[in-house]
């Protein structure tokens, strides 16, 4: 089974990640992760770290002749943000004593991890929570999960995204969502995932990137943030994977774990969510079909699952995600020294980062399916696992 670990602070010298459980003779290679950072450091409203950083992700073990070999792949990304503020950071993270002193930051800023990490690590000084809590920590995650996507894409599966919604602008309602998206799934998740690329804030209905581009400049004029809501599909999946047996193999539980452990989100939901439980029996639930030898669904508000296995379906996941807690305009905290109520300082960031968290959604999802597919079909190597494949009909 596939799991990954990274490691690396926002502002240290390099992003660490270690993946394992990949099987042997998957071809893997530095493009296909290079693509997957490139993507992630698009969209309107980023910030300016995204101006001079170009993420790369070097494969340093696991991989030879362009094939995985079974063991760990290790990767490693420099920041070159390190280089720029190398006159604090390394300071910071020195074991031994520096000449002049080094930055203590003691205000909080609300609705980031700031003041929770100082209380639980009983740190004097925020700067560290900073540095592991920041979402450069998605880029080595986007690196260390694009391996999993690639056995996923070995196998016929794709996964593509798209926004669905910035602050006050986004789709009215289900059927709108469904009618500009469900025509590009017909060759795969992966078209839709680049017509949505195609645009400034990766939502597919030109109309509403301008209004969503416009929604992001007046609150950047303001000096605050936005937030939004997007969805994931995934094509390809064939039914059966995950389980009903056990409250942690169901496969929604272990895909809301992932996308909720990603930074900044708020809510997921899978098919019609929320939607399903203002709507009555009969605009809910798919009714099954059984055409050219296969068991189908005459809808998908299911979205892909029923009782925590895959029906073979697309799998539409949709996420939330708050506003950036970071902002030009204060908030009101407390300075954990003093005690006194004052402004919080800005930190280099973005306006909206939903664009760019569509990408890293995207492929923290990938491990997730990647394991449910290898529990049903598992081998130790690609060649393997291809004699064991047998869709279910």
């Amino acid at each position: 089974m596939i799991r990954y670990l990274t490691a690396g602070e926002s502002h240290g010298p390099e992003l660490i990640g270690i993946v394992e459980g990949l099987p042997a003779g998957l071809p893997l290679s530095q493009d296909a992760i290079t693509l997957q950072l490139a993507r992630r450091q698009e969209g309107y409203g980023r910030g300016g770290r995204m101006a001079f950083e170009k993420d790369t992700a070097e494969i340093v073990s696991g991989v030879r002749f362009g094939k995985t070999m079974g063991h760990p792949v290790a990767l490693k990304m420099v920041n070159r943000a390190y280089e720029r503020d190398e006159d604090n950071w390394p300071r910071v993270m020195s074991s031994t004593p520096v000449d002049g002193p080094v930055e203590r930051i003691t205000v909080p800023r609300p609705g980031h991890a700031d003041l929770v990490g100082v209380q639980k690590f009983r740190f004097d000084d925020i700067r560290p929570v900073i540095e592991r809590s920041s979402a450069r920590e998605t880029a080595m995650r986007v690196a260390c999960c694009a391996t999993a996507r690639e056995l996923l894409r070995y196998f016929g599966i794709q996964i593509g995204g798209h926004v669905l919604q910035i602050g006050e602008q986004g789709y009215d309602g289900w059927d709108n969502v469904r009618s500009a998206a469900d025509p590009l799934l017909i060759d795969g998740a992966e078209k839709l995932g680049m017509a949505a690329d195609a645009s400034e804030v990766r939502c597919l209905d030109d109309n509403l990137t301008e209004l969503m581009v416009e929604e992001i400049k007046k609150r950047r004029k303001e000096g605050s943030s936005l937030g939004g809501i997007y969805e994931i599909v995934v094509t390809g999946l064939p039914a059966g994977l995950g389980s009903y047996a056990h409250w942690d193999r169901k496969l929604e539980g272990i895909l809301a774990q992932a996308v909720m452990s990603t930074q900044a989100m708020k809510g997921v939901e899978i098919g019609l969510g929320f939607e399903a439980g203002r709507r009555h029996g009969h605009q809910v639930h798919d009714e099954i079909t059984w055409e050219q030898e296969r068991f189908g669904r005459t809808t998908n508000r299911a979205g892909g699952l029923e009782g925590g296995v895959t029906t073979g379906m697309p799998l539409i996941i949709r996420g939330i995600m708050k506003p950036i807690p970071t902002m030009l305009k204060p908030l009101k905290t407390v300075d954990m020294e003093t005690k006194k109520i004052q402004d919080t300082r800005y930190e280099r960031s973005d306006v909206c980062a939903l664009p760019r968290a569509v990408v890293v959604v995207e492929n923290v999802i990938a491990p997730a399916l990647a394991n449910a597919f290898l529990e049903k079909f598992g081998g130790d190597s690609i060649s393997e696992i291809s004699e064991r494949y047998r869709p279910a009909n």
